[in-house]
């Protein structure tokens, strides 16, 4: 049996087992998309959480949850008579063969960027009508990520600097703006500042092919390691945080990154 036959024997055990899981198990036979939309979340984050600590294993486990979800979704689809697995794999399928014209089709592309640029403007022109470029991006998206979707999707249309380098003029306009108004000690002007500088750096992250996102969670896991280790060395003194200076605890903090 080869890999592909494995994937769709137990891909189609999956189905049977929901199946009998809908008909059987008090609380599968309670969900609804509205209480899975949580829990789907939950293993989505916990999906990146193992992508970012490069835990394969974790990778393989949290893939099989999502999966779960999303055949789930689609049995409830099924039982109100809107939708099957078949037609979602049937969607996605003749999607992804309609926005590969260089692969499936005639059109030429000579690097990645050509494929995102001509990607988006199938976006927008598909189903025989025209969509805002930026309709397409989640309202519920956390911030960081919807700030880059938004530059991904405005790129995909030219709507970019001609040089990445140019991005830094921006951040340093943006930051000198947010000193000027954290001068003048106006909350509200100090939060639509800062929003414009952290749009800003997200960009900078994006045009230098960094994803900011999981940049910043890197940073929270580098901190989190650091501050523990502070707090072991001070145990190990026989001392409290609360009771050391700052000098004190910045020379152990200093000690931590060879650890990094």
């Amino acid at each position: 049996m080869t890999d592909k036959e494995r994937s769709c024997k137990e891909f189609s055990r999956l189905l049977e087992i929901i199946d009998e899981l809908r008909l059987k198990c008090p609380w599968d036979m309670k969900q609804t998309n509205e209480s899975l939309r949580k829990l789907t979340i939950e293993e989505t984050y916990e999906l990146a959480d193992a992508v970012i600590s490069g835990d394969d294993e974790g990778i393989k486990k949290e893939l099989g949850d999502i999966m779960l979800h999303l055949v789930f979704y689609a049995k409830i689809g099924s039982e109100k008579n809107l939708f099957t697995m078949a037609d979602v794999l049937e969607g996605i399928n003749e999607k992804l063969i309609y926005r590969h014209p260089h692969v499936f089709g005639k059109v030429e592309v000579s690097n990645a960027s050509e494929v995102e640029r001509n990607w988006e403007h199938l976006k927008i022109t598909e189903n025989n009508g025209y969509k805002p470029v930026l309709s397409g991006v989640p309202s519920s998206l956390p911030a960081i990520v919807k700030a880059n979707r938004i530059q991904e999707k405005v790129r995909g249309v030219g709507f970019d600097w001609e040089d990445r380098t140019q991005v830094w003029d921006k951040v340093l306009e943006e930051l000198s703006e947010l000193k000027v108004e954290a001068e003048n000690k106006d909350t509200e002007s100090i939060e639509s500042e800062l929003g414009d500088l952290l749009f800003s750096i997200i960009n900078a992250s994006r045009l230098y092919g960094i994803d900011p996102e999981a940049a910043l969670e890197k940073t929270n896991r580098k901190f989190i390691r650091r501050f523990n280790y502070l707090e072991q060395e001070t145990m190990v003194k026989g001392k409290s945080l609360h009771d050391m200076s700052l000098d004190e605890m910045n020379e152990i903090w200093e000690d931590s990154k060879k650890y990094d």
